[in-house]
């Protein structure tokens, strides 16, 4: 079974960065900015089909923005786009803009196992993607102990449990939400060791996690392809900070009008579970 237990993409990395610079730096009197290039702009779909067990997954939501440079602190958001997704009934599903670059719909229909198509025209493009909603089994129970880390001191792991399907192959994606981190936690699982019995999975931080704090427990079923992007995506951003991608990790959205000019992001479409736990 592989896992990669990672920050989101300015985590991690960026933690390490900040800190090499600041001791690289320091008997510098002036601020010292860096002089990157930069790339060639791009649309951001980010397209994420949750349903969550106990809703009807009716309203869903997809933001479109633009790759920005490094030093920007805004995201810029794209407007007046056409998003919609339709299925392998024929039945199409409108996403509306009710604000800059967010477009949801309210009546969309989740079929565990059918597959789906993202279509989407921006800025004179159009773009598509095919997916397949994942199942996911619902998470059992949730632990606690305190466990020594590597300065022997103990910390609080949290443990959640759930048992895998025996008659397929599955793939998981987890995050961890508290209001001590910035940023989510990601973590992957695969059930190659462990196909057709209990898999737990387990969160500490020994910074961060406190006793009164509240884990948000995200635990989705994913595709095979989609466990795959991430999985590059986990390793590029926490490996070292220093180091340059070989290349852009590409997902599933194809530009039709000219394939050179790629989306970033990934369409999938998840079934999900969600616990709220409260660290004792």
């Amino acid at each position: 079974m592989q896992r990669f237990k990672q920050y989101n993409f300015k985590s991690k990395a960026l933690t390490l960065f900040s800190l090499f610079l600041v001791l690289f730096f320091a008997s510098c009197e002036d601020v010292v900015t860096l002089d990157l290039e930069t790339g060639e702009t791009r649309l951001v779909v980010d397209a994420e089909i949750i349903w969550l067990k106990g809703t009807n997954g009716n309203e869903q939501t997809i933001k479109i923005s633009k790759t920005a440079p490094y030093y920007n602190n805004t995201t810029p958001k794209v407007s007046g786009a056409q998003v919609r997704i339709e299925n392998t009934n024929g039945d199409v599903f409108t996403f509306n803009e009710t604000e800059a670059g967010l477009y949801v719909c309210t009546n969309f229909v989740p079929v565990i196992g059918m597959d789906y198509t993202l279509y989407v025209t921006a800025e004179g493009q159009s773009f598509t993607a095919v997916e397949k909603l994942t199942s996911v089994t619902p998470i059992d129970r949730v632990e606690q102990e305190m466990v020594p880390d590597f300065g022997g001191e103990d910390v609080i792991e949290v443990t959640y449990y759930y048992k895998d399907p025996a008659d397929a192959v599955n793939y998981y994606l987890t995050d961890y939400k508290t209001e001590s981190l910035i940023f989510p936690e990601y973590e992957l699982t695969d059930d190659e060791l462990f196909n057709g019995n209990e898999i737990n999975t387990r969160f500490s931080n020994e910074d961060k996690l406190k006793t009164g704090h509240t884990i948000e427990i995200t635990h989705r079923g994913i595709s095979k392809n989609f466990y795959n992007y991430m999985n590059l995506i986990l390793e590029v951003y926490g490996g070292s900070p220093f180091s340059i991608p070989p290349g852009n990790i590409r997902g599933n959205i194809i530009n039709t009008n000219d394939v050179n000019n790629y989306a970033f992001g990934y369409f999938r479409l998840c079934e999900a579970d969600k616990v709220d736990y409260l660290v004792q």
